[in-house]
C-alpha cells in the first residue's frame, strides 16, 4: 500500500475509533445510570460536544491548514493554547458546577476537572494530520478507547453522573500521554506563541462562526430543551442519535476524503452522477439502520441503552428518517464543495438555524417526538436545497471541435 493510501486508511480507523469512544461512552453511562441520571450526564456530555466542536473550530483547523517549515512551532502552540484555554474555560465550568444544585451540578463540576485532559488529547489530532502522519493519532485514540471502555464497566449500577464523568476525564490520561511523547520528535526545540490565537482576525474565528451555525446551534438547542423543558428529553435524543453512530462515521469520512475521489470525475454530469449514487446508498443505508433498531426486541434495546431505551426508541422513526435525508444532503453539499465551493456557506447558515426553529417549534407543539420529527424536516429541508443549488450549477463548458484539416 503507497503512503498515501496508508494515510487515508488511518484517518478513516482514527475517525472510527474517536466515533466508537462516543457511542460506546454514551451507551455504557446509559446502562450504568437511571433515566434521570443519563438525562444530566447527556446535559454535560452535549456541553463538552459544543466545546470540543468550538475547539475544532478554532485551532484544530487552522493547523490543518499550515504547512512548511513551521509546523512544529505551529502545533507547540496549537497545543499549549489548548491546554491554557481549556484550563479557563474548566475553571468556570467547575464554579457553574459549584453553583447549580443536585446532581447536574457536580456533573458540571467534574467536567470543569477534567476538560483540559479530554480537550488536549483530541486536538493532537490534527497536529497528527498536518505532519501527515495520522497513524500516530489512530494509535493514541485506539488507546483512548481501550482505556474507556473498561474505566467504565467497572463502575458500580446506579453511578451518579459526576462520577461517570470524571472516569471518563481521567481515563484520557494514557492517550494524552502517549500522544504527546509521539508528537515530541516533531515539536522539539519549537518555542510556542500564543498570539496569533488572541489576534483580531485570526482564521479560526471564521471558523468557529461557521461551526456555530451549522453544528453548533442545533447541539446548544438539543441542550436548551433540558434548561427550559425537561432534561429527559435531552437524554431520549441523544439515545436516539447515538444509535446511529456508526453513520456518522460514514458521513465523516465523505466530507474527508470525498472531495479527492469526487473531483476526478468528469464534468458536473460526472460529478453530480457519482455524488448522486453515494447519497443514495447512504439514504438506504440510514433507512435500513433505522429498520434493524426498530425490531430490536426490548429486552436487546435496554441492553444497549438501560432505561433510556424507551423514550429513544419511540423517537427511531424520526431520527432514522432524519438520518435518511442526512445522507443525501451531505453528498450534495459535497457535490457544491467539488463545483462552487463558496456556495455552502448560506446554505449552513440558513437552514442550521432552520432546523433549530423547526425543532423548538416541534418540542412545543408535539413535546420530543415532536422535537425529533423537526430535526427531521430540517435535514430534509436542507438537503432540498442544496440539491436545487446543484442543479442551478451551469455544467462545464464543452470544448469546441477542431477546426476540419484543408
Amino acid at each position: 500500500m503507497s503512503r498515501r493510501g496508508l494515510a487515508a486508511v488511518s484517518s478513516v480507523l482514527d475517525q472510527a475509533a474517536s466515533s466508537a469512544t462516543n457511542i460506546l461512552v454514551l451507551v455504557l453511562a446509559a446502562r450504568l445510570s437511571s433515566a434521570a441520571a443519563f438525562a444530566d450526564f447527556s446535559m454535560v456530555y452535549v456541553a463538552f460536544s459544543v466545546l470540543l466542536g468550538l475547539n475544532m473550530a478554532y485551532v484544530g483547523q487552522t493547523v490543518v491548514l499550515e504547512k512548511g517549515e513551521r509546523l512544529g512551532a505551529v502545533c507547540r502552540s496549537a497545543v499549549a493554547f489548548t491546554g491554557v484555554a481549556s484550563a479557563v474555560v474548566g475553571a468556570a465550568l467547575a464554579g457553574l458546577g459549584l453553583l447549580l444544585p443536585g446532581p447536574a451540578g457536580w456533573a458540571f463540576l467534574a467536567l470543569g476537572l477534567v476538560l483540559p485532559l479530554v480537550l488536549v488529547q483530541d486536538g493532537l489530532r490534527y497536529c497528527f494530520s498536518a505532519l501527515r502522519t495520522p497513524e500516530r493519532a489512530l494509535a493514541a485514540d485506539a488507546l483512548r478507547l481501550v482505556c474507556v471502555v473498561p474505566a467504565l464497566l467497572v463502575q458500580p449500577e446506579g453511578a451518579s453522573a459526576g462520577r461517570l464523568v470524571l472516569v471518563w476525564g481521567v481515563s484520557a490520561l494514557p492517550a494524552l500521554a502517549l500522544g504527546l511523547w509521539l508528537l515530541r520528535p516533531y515539536v522539539r526545540g519549537a518555542v510556542a506563541d500564543l498570539t496569533p490565537y488572541l489576534r483580531r482576525g485570526h482564521l479560526g474565528q471564521r471558523f468557529v462562526i461557521e461551526f456555530a451555525v451549522g453544528n453548533g446551534s442545533s447541539q446548544l438547542a438539543v441542550l436548551g430543551l433540558g434548561l427550559f423543558a425537561t432534561p429527559l428529553a435531552v437524554g431520549a435524543l441523544r439515545g436516539a442519535t447515538t444509535l446511529f453512530g456508526p453513520l456518522n462515521v460514514l458521513f465523516n469520512s465523505a466530507n474527508a476524503f470525498g472531495p479527492p475521489v469526487v473531483g476526478r470525475a468528469s464534468g458536473k454530469r460526472g460529478v453530480v452522477r457519482l455524488t448522486v449514487l453515494m447519497g443514495s446508498a447512504l439514504a438506504v443505508l440510514g433507512g435500513a439502520w433505522a429498520a434493524v433498531l426498530y425490531a430490536l426486541p426490548g429486552r436487546l434495546g435496554r441492553q444497549l441503552l438501560g432505561d433510556t431505551w424507551d423514550a429513544a426508541a419511540a423517537l427511531l422513526p424520526a431520527t432514522g428518517a432524519q438520518y435518511a435525508v442526512m445522507g443525501l444532503g451531505t453528498c450534495a453539499l459535497l457535490t457544491l464543495r467539488v463545483l462552487n465551493p463558496k456556495a455552502t456557506l448560506s446554505l449552513q447558515v440558513v437552514f442550521s438555524l432552520l432546523s433549530v426553529a423547526l425543532l423548538l417549534g416541534g418540542y412545543a407543539a408535539f413535546g420530543v417526538t415532536g422535537a425529533a420529527w423537526g430535526l427531521a424536516a430540517g435535514s430534509a429541508l436542507k438537503a432540498a436545497a442544496a440539491w436545487l443549488r446543484v442543479s442551478r450549477l451551469p455544467a462545464a463548458p464543452v470544448p469546441a471541435p477542431a477546426p476540419a484539416p484543408a
